[in-house]
């Protein structure tokens, strides 16, 4: 519950203040802990948080009727947390938006909601998802990218995740307006429990390059 992850995150606070240990928090998705982590960050604890993708773009009414493909965990939140959580991410103040690519074979979650597995593929559907984000207005493409590859290689203590001399060559060419129909049947993943089946999406990588060399090239499909 949304209390739960308040009263988990300040019990890992009070530790991180007592031990001067460094703390990411992977998934932060309700506003009730959103005040802690400002009180961490501005005490100058080295304390970062992070999203998933789902709960960023999603909430509790897409469940609809206990559509499993819509279990995670946490589980979706309700639309003023999910509007919390973009204004934090605008503002810095959670730092990292991750896939959270969690796949799961069809058995596991055709299976009553009580007893589906949760857990969804997000590693296709991560740039088209974000990208809602930025059609809508509510974050923009540096505010995006600040979130999905500096803050997340720089916590790691990777040269990646930016554009400058000397840092590996790992780069996307998109087009952001590229309209599709999500469709799971098409994902490369051998598992196809994804939530966005069949809505309507903006933004198609044309070019994956790792280290230099296309690895991707959606020409040549």
């Amino acid at each position: 519950s949304p209390m739960a992850e308040r009263m988990g995150l300040e019990r890992d606070l009070a530790l991180v203040e007592m031990t001067g240990a460094r703390y990411h928090a992977d998934q932060i998705t309700a506003a009730a802990a959103l005040p802690a982590l400002r009180r961490a960050k501005e005490a100058g604890l080295d304390v970062t948080a992070g999203i998933s993708i789902h709960h960023l773009t999603l909430n509790e009414f897409d469940v609809g009727d206990y559509r499993t493909f819509f279990k995670v965990k946490p589980p979706l939140r309700a639309e003023d947390d999910r509007m919390a959580m973009v204004e934090a991410v605008g503002s810095g103040l959670i730092d990292i938006i991750s896939s959270m690519h969690t796949p799961q074979d069809e058995e596991s979650k055709r299976l009553p909601y009580e007893v589906a597995a949760s857990g969804a593929v997000a590693l296709e559907t991560l740039l088209p998802a974000a990208l809602r984000l930025y059609h809508s207005g509510q974050l923009t493409l540096p505010q995006l990218f600040r979130a999905m590859a500096l803050n997340p290689a720089h916590r790691l203590g990777l040269p990646a995740g930016r554009l400058s001399a000397g840092a590996p060559a790992d780069l996307v060419l998109f087009d952001p307006d590229a309209p599709f129909v999500m469709d799971r049947a098409t994902l490369r993943s051998k598992s196809k429990n994804t939530p966005f089946d069949g809505m309507r999406m903006e933004g198609r990588v044309a070019l994956t390059i790792v280290a230099g060399r296309i690895v991707h090239d959606r020409s040549a499909r």
